[in-house]
């Protein structure tokens, strides 16, 4: 479905927008962002009978100029001409960080992120009424606007929180809980009054800015939490910080970034929670805001950010996540393959037939609530 056939009142049902583009772009042999992701999430999803095609659209690939809200002209134009050589200068590459090893040139390298950004720009009409959109292909928040960062090139959330402005939302509530700090978001509305900015993210992980002292104009919360954090400690946080904050703030829309790196398995970050924990973040927040969207993130174990995006999708639809998984599904996830530098890596059982993660509690220890008692009454008398 193209978003010319959708109604111009609310969203009655949430709306799922992905693209094949996905499917066969990777980002090289070598690179953490190999693996398939949104494609997956599409194949289980649909083995599942939850993506009906009503509530699919396809992503259209933004152009160059549609860009410019965010980025500058000439850094638009240095990747869409590094894809078009399938090469850059030096000077290119100093100037616009393309061609490194973490924003490597491939073969979809404007294409891919464009399509991305296609889909944040397109999410303000969608919900210009009101309504829920997930998004996993978005979520690429550390890109700036003169230059790729942190394997993001043009960065979509901040273009999804300009679009949903530019159709009538003003008061808008950005939450994040990749297991990175949103550096390129924060630049975008630090200082934003009108922006509420919630990062939850491992502490001393790159690119190790969103200090919990760091407050913008006041609007914005940075919660890193320390190596090893648990479920228990997220669900500190949703309780005491996220929820309070979101609804003091009283938001028009909530962007909620849902990066899967968080999560034990990933080999991205030392967070060691279990999907469970995304999964309540994304229902509590669902009825802050008439507008919400969800988009995806980090995620570097093809199952693990496969089994979470499709869980959130079931959430926002209001599905229950099977105890085990029909043979349709586990056959998508059995055929994934993680081919690395070192070798084949090959998938846990519970990978194959689960979506949901047991539940990975413990102690709360006493740095992490002293932390949380800290911006809990910092939100409490703002």
């Amino acid at each position: 479905m193209t978003w010319r056939c959708m109604s111009k009142g609310m969203l009655q049902r949430p709306l799922f927008i992905g693209s094949e583009i996905y499917r066969g772009s990777s980002y090289g042999k070598a690179h953490p962002l190999r693996v398939p992701r949104v494609s997956t999430v599409m194949d289980l999803s649909r083995s599942l009978g939850w993506l009906p095609d009503a509530q699919y659209v396809t992503s259209p690939r933004a152009r160059p100029k549609a860009l410019w809200a965010f980025h500058t002209p000439e850094y638009v134009s240095a990747l869409a001409r590094a894809e078009r050589r399938g090469a850059v200068s030096e000077a290119e590459r100093a100037a616009y960080q393309l061609g490194t090893h973490s924003n490597p040139i491939f073969a979809e390298m404007f294409r891919r992120p464009a399509t991305s950004a296609g889909a944040a720009l397109l999410i303000g009409e969608l919900l210009a009424q009101g309504g829920v959109v997930f998004a996993p292909g978005c979520g690429t928040h550390h890109a700036l606007p003169d230059r790729a960062n942190g394997f993001c090139y043009l960065n979509d959330p901040v273009l999804a929180i300009q679009s949903l402005r530019r159709n009538g939302a003003q008061r808008i509530a950005y939450v994040d809980i990749d297991a990175h700090h949103c550096d390129g978001v924060a630049a975008g509305f630090e200082n934003d009054p009108e922006t509420l900015l919630i990062s939850v993210h491992e502490a001393d992980r790159w690119p190790r800015t969103g200090q919990i002292d760091d407050i913008g104009v006041g609007n914005m919360i940075n919660v890193p939490l320390p190596r090893g954090c648990h479920d228990g400690d997220m669900a500190l946080v949703r309780d005491a910080v996220i929820l309070p904050a979101v609804a003091a703030f009283r938001p028009d829309a909530i962007v909620l970034q849902c990066g899967a790196d968080a999560v034990l398995e990933d080999p991205q970050s030392r967070m060691a929670l279990s999907n469970n924990a995304h999964f309540a973040i994304v229902s509590a927040l669902r009825g802050l805001s008439p507008r919400y969207v969800v988009t995806g993130g980090g995620g570097y174990n093809p199952w693990s950010v496969g089994r979470l995006w499709a869980g959130v999708w079931a959430t926002l639809m209001g599905h229950d996540i099977p105890d085990v998984l029909p043979e349709a599904a586990q056959s998508v996830l059995r055929n994934l393959r993680w081919q690395g530098p070192m070798g084949e890596k090959f998938a846990k059982p519970h990978w194959i037939t689960t979506l949901r993660d047991h539940p990975r509690e413990g102690p709360i220890s006493e740095g992490v609530r002293a932390q949380i008692n800290y911006l809990a009454n910092r939100i409490s008398d703002a």
